[in-house]
Order: C-alpha cells, then structure tokens, then sequence
C-alpha cells in the first residue's frame, strides 16, 4: 500500500510542478504544433507528463528495494525500461527523434527484457507456430517484435485527453488481478504501481488536458504493459497466450488497422500521421466540435471522445480476465472483437454510424 501511495503522490505533485512551472520550460516541453492532422489541442500544453509517472514508478520500486534489498524483478524492469524512456523523452524535448530510432530504442529495451528476466512468447497453442516458438533465437525476435508493436501502439492512440491513460489503467488492473489469482505478488505490484502513477497524471490529464503524455509516457506505459504481459504468461503455463492478446487488443488492432491502411490502402509510410484513426473518426463524425463556435465546446467533444474507446478497450479486457485460461474462448472473443472494431470503423467511415453511439 506504502508502494501505491507513493506511486500516486510523487505522479500528482510532479505533474503538477509541471503544469505549474510551464512558462520555465515550456520552449521545450510545450507541443506548440497545433496543425497536425492528428492535433486537437488549441493551445500548447506541456508533453512530458511521462516524467510524473516515470518517478511515481522509480519511488515505488525504491520503497520495496529499502524494505527488501533481495528484490530483483523489479529493479530489472525498471532497467529495461530506461532506453524507450529515454528516447521517447528526447523526442518530447526536441522533437527531431525519428520513428525509426524511437523503435530501435524500444526493441533495445525489449531485448534487455528477453536477456535479464529471461522472458518470452514461446507459445500461442496455435500448432507449427509453438513449434517455431520452441526454438529459444525466434521466440527472442518474436517478443521483441510484439513488444515494441505494442509500445508503439500506446503511442498511436495517445490521441486525446485521458484516452491511452485510462486505456493503460483499465489494462494493468486486469493483469494485476490475475496476476493475484495466480499468486504472483511482484506482478502484481508492478502493474499496480505503474497504474497508481498514471492515476496521478491523469486527474491533471482528463477532462482539461493540462498536460500531455508526451512520447516519453506513452511508450513507458506501452512497455512496462507489454513487458508484463508477457512476463505474466511466460511464469505461469496455466494463463494462456491468448490472455496477453486479447487484454490488450484495442491498441493492437488500432495499430495493425493503421498499417494496413496507411501502407495497403493509401499507399504512404505507416509512420506518417494521418487523421483518421478510429478515435479521430469518433471525435469528427460522432461528437462533431465543427458545428460549434466556443472553445468550451471544442473542449467538451475532445473529453468526451475518450470514453468512448474506453469501452471499447473493456470489450477486450473483461472476456480477458473473465476466461484467462481458456484460450478457445479467448481466440473466440479475439475474432468478435476483430470483426466489431472493423464493423464500426466501416459504418462510422461511410457515415452511417450506429444511433446508440450517438450521446445527446
């Protein structure tokens, strides 16, 4: 509980240091570009909120090592997740950090994973699959693929006030729980942790948008729950793969969708932005902040868009918890929620969204 409490506190009084003190820094930390097809702010704001949770983390880790120095997951994690901090923050600060290094640094914080925790994907219970898996070199290249995907995927839909925040917190409470169900205490305390600090960003966060996640945050939390999705899986045989899919399968259909759509279908660089991610559509077509006039109102579309993917995030995340060893019914869920998600995308696109997504 100590570990939590300081998670949060040193997260919230941080961020608000930050928000407090913005006219010191904000020639460096302010996202001053309000013309990007992917920017709905309008006016700068600071985007390194990823700093408050960074620390609610390192004090939380700091308290368990002063009351138990034999503590080695932790600290370990904590290492690994140096390198994809360090650049997403540099990026913050700069913003001349391409996307290719921000993803080297990633998979290098990745590779640390697999070589000091020993953790990897060696199964999917899909036949020939687990046999490449067996095979420790792919199993390696696989998990650091996996992990930086998702990484970058947090990222991708840190789009709007509270939305990749919230979607983070929903997740790590899901492998917190499991991780309790199956009595794995250092898990457990990581993901809970990790939420505490986001917790303390995100109440500055949502609904105003005083602060940004920034690059730094996004892929720290895209980390730290890739990195415990697989450790969860791979300490425990009974939670099956399909648990770490399945409860993050909102950012990663969102990333693969973009993919496909930015590299397939439109021809361009899948590491250009573009404004028409699911979470853009909704915020354009469904809350539509054009037929208003007043900044309030162009504020009340962009907090409300967050909810929104936050259910849809839970549509994943509660068969996850519910059915976490059943990897049948998890790869059932994993189709529906593949086959809803591309469904909405579809009729929002043509402009036929569905009367129940639309909020009075």
């Amino acid at each position: 509980m100590i570990g939590l409490l300081a998670a949060f506190f040193s997260s919230f009084i941080l961020t608000l240091l930050i928000i407090r003190f913005e006219h010191v820094h904000s020639r460096f930390s302010g996202d001053t570009d309000l013309s990007g097809p992917q920017k709905f702010h309008t006016k700068s704001v600071p985007r390194i909120g990823g700093l408050a949770i960074a620390l609610g983390v390192f004090c939380a880790i700091t308290i368990k090592l002063s009351t138990n120095p034999e503590v080695r997951l932790e600290l370990l994690l904590l290492i690994c997740a140096i390198p994809v901090f360090f650049i997403g923050l540099s990026e913050d600060l700069t913003k001349k950090i391409s996307v290719k290094v921000r993803l080297i640094f990633t998979a290098i914080s990745a590779l640390l994973l697999t070589q000091l925790l020993g953790a990897s994907i060696n199964h999917l219970d899909i036949p020939g699959i687990d046999y490449l898996l067996s095979i420790r070199w792919i199993a390696v290249v696989f998990t650091i693929f996996a992990i930086t995907g998702l990484a970058n995927a947090y990222n991708i839909i840190d789009g709007f006030n509270g939305l990749s925040s919230m979607v983070g917190i929903i997740t790590l409470m899901a492998i917190g729980y499991v991780a309790f169900i199956v009595g794995d205490p250092a898990i457990m305390y990581l993901s809970f942790i990790m939420a505490s600090a986001i917790l303390g960003f995100f109440i500055w966060n949502y609904p105003r948008g005083l602060i940004f996640l920034g690059d730094g945050g996004a892929y720290l939390i895209g980390f730290w729950i890739a990195a415990l999705s697989v450790l969860l899986v791979s300490r425990h045989q009974n939670i099956s793969p399909w648990f770490a899919l399945l409860v993050n399968a909102y950012p990663i259909l969102e990333t693969l969708f973009t993919i496909y759509r930015r590299k397939i279908h439109q021809g361009k660089s899948p590491g250009l932005p573009d404004g028409i991610h699911f979470h853009t559509l909704i915020f354009r077509r469904i809350l539509n902040p054009s037929c208003v006039a007043t900044e309030r109102d162009w504020f009340n579309a962009n907090a409300k868009t967050a909810p929104y993917l936050w259910i849809l995030a839970g549509l994943g995340i509660a068969p996850a918890v519910l059915w976490w060893q059943s990897t049948l019914i998890l790869m059932g869920f994993a189709l529906l929620f593949v086959i809803s998600y591309i469904w909405l995308y579809r009729r929002i696109v043509v402009f036929k969204t569905p009367r129940w997504m639309h909020i009075e």
